[in-house]
């Protein structure tokens, strides 16, 4: 079936930019309210409603600019610094008798700063506090103690929520790539898995039986045995090279959705037999033959699909191994409990035993099979694998799942 895929941004950078946009029309709001306030004290009135009428006007008509970085280009933050300075230069042309108070914009003037630290960081937050204080000196006359601290403060603010964005920005690329790397091992792990269970144990079949035959089939067994060797080096190395996907997951975007085209009645079912609880006893049960002894308990055994699936999955590599390397005259016996809070399934048999530190060896050759096909896999849905091994008394390995993880 086919799938589309749609990237959504999630960036910590969003609640600060909500945030920015209440702040700037709050401000709005309370410079006008600061304005009619001590409307008195302006030798020139109409300066000051011009100014506000304009500001009122700008600010509502760029919410759309501040509600993210991708709207909020350079050159909307430079008309936006430019209306802030705009407005702190003509406070004096406003009122010129009046000494102190605050400036038209008020306290506006920090909503434009801030925009531009959240956009470019604290470097360009220094830049426009920068602009800012040399402009209420500007229309001060002279530096004050209270222009002095107001400009330090909206300065050392800004810096500082810049600072704190370029980290969370590198964060969420750190993230990213940890996330893609994460996904790419697990696919690898899983395509490494399918190919010990089927492909790597044909070859190493046709490789014995060609040597047990002789002449032009052993032949044959030689080539499947360089065969084998090269697909686990493969598997060994990596099979799934590292998305590039990271390009867009990189900028933020860390949270996927996969949309499906309109299949109602199929997906439905498709999602109904995923959701119902399969009996684990079904898939374990054709394993149950002369040489392999099942032990179960009477009622359903039941777990979620997938993890029915990869349990049973779990089993079958771990009876592989006892074919492989117990003999094809080796007993095994399958035991399944079922407990509240977890199932477990031992696989036992009664071969050699595994020598100590072979299990190490074998998978440093490329030899996955425990490492992928049943410690992976019960990995995978929340599960342990644990093997037990005795030379001379047999190998057992005891499977545990969890219920509720997987």
């Amino acid at each position: 079936m086919a799938k589309r895929e749609r990237v959504m941004r999630m960036s910590v950078e969003l609640p600060l930019w909500r945030a920015l946009t209440g702040y700037r029309v709050l401000t709005m709001l309370y410079a006008i309210a600061i304005f009619l306030h001590a409307r008195d004290a302006y030798g020139r009135p109409w300066v000051g409603v011009a100014f506000l009428g304009m500001l009122a006007v700008w600010t509502l008509a760029t919410l759309p600019r501040v509600a993210n970085a991708a709207s909020c280009t350079k050159r909307f933050l430079t008309a936006d610094i430019t209306v802030a300075l705009t407005g702190i230069l003509l406070t004096p042309i406003a009122a010129p008798d009046r000494v102190g108070g605050p400036t038209l914009p008020s306290i506006w003037t920090a909503g434009a700063v801030l925009a531009v630290a959240i956009k470019g960081g604290w470097r360009w937050a220094a830049l426009a506090s920068s602009l800012v204080a040399v402009a209420n000196i500007v229309q001060r006359g002279a530096p004050t103690k209270d222009t002095v601290h107001n400009v330090l403060l909206v300065c050392v603010a800004s810096i500082a929520i810049g600072y704190v964005v370029e980290v969370a920005r590198a964060s969420e690329l750190t993230l990213a790539r940890a996330l893609e790397i994460e996904a790419a091992t697990r696919e690898r792990e899983r395509l490494a898995r399918d190919i010990h269970d089927s492909v790597l144990q044909v070859l190493a079949m046709v490789q014995r039986r060609g040597n047990a035959l002789g002449g032009e089939a052993a032949e044959l067994g030689r080539m499947a045995g360089e065969q084998e060797v090269a697909l686990r080096t493969l598997v060994a190395g990596g099979l799934v090279p590292a998305s590039r996907a990271c390009d867009d997951v990189s900028r933020g975007a860390l949270v996927r959705e996969v949309e499906e085209p309109d299949h109602a009645d199929g997906a439905a079912a498709t999602a109904d037999d995923e959701a119902r609880p399969c009996d684990l006893r079904t898939l374990l049960s054709p394993h149950a033959g002369r040489q392999v002894t099942l032990s179960e308990p009477g009622a359903p055994v039941l777990l979620p699909p997938a993890g029915a699936r990869e349990l049973a999955a779990a089993v079958s590599a771990a009876l592989d191994n006892v074919r492989r390397h117990a003999g094809e005259d080796a007993q095994a016996w399958i035991l399944v409990e079922d407990w509240p809070d977890e199932v477990i399934v031992t696989v036992r048999d009664d071969g050699p035993g595994i020598p100590e530190g072979r299990l190490a060896q074998a998978e440093g050759e490329g030899r996955l099979g425990v490492a992928l096909s049943i410690r992976g896999r019960l990995r995978d849905i929340g599960g342990t694998a644990e093997l037990i091994s005795v030379p001379g008394q047999g190998t057992e390995v005891e499977l545990r799942v969890p219920r509720g993880k997987v």
